[in-house]
């Protein structure tokens, strides 16, 4: 089988390195501030929360983006 990729799969690989951008800016802010408030803040749990949620994204997007999906268009060649 070929291992060409659509324009979607070639997204999704974009979009999970935006991702992981996205969970390194998140967890930068979460660190800092940890050191001046602490974790009993929302703001922090919700840091938290966007860090893990943009590493699942990513993780799911890299697999949807590397996945060797066949082409379901129809082949109307003649086979003899």
């Amino acid at each position: 089988m070929t291992e060409r990729k659509g324009a979607l799969q070639k997204l999704s690989i974009v979009s999970a390195v935006v991702c992981f951008v996205l969970a390194f800016i998140a967890g930068v802010m979460l660190y800092l501030r940890l050191e001046s408030v602490g974790s009993d803040n929302p703001i922090s749990a919700s840091l938290m929360a966007s860090t893990f949620f943009f590493i699942g994204v990513g993780i799911v997007l890299i697999i949807v983006g590397n996945a060797d999906i066949p082409s379901f268009k129809f082949d109307n060649s003649k086979e003899n």
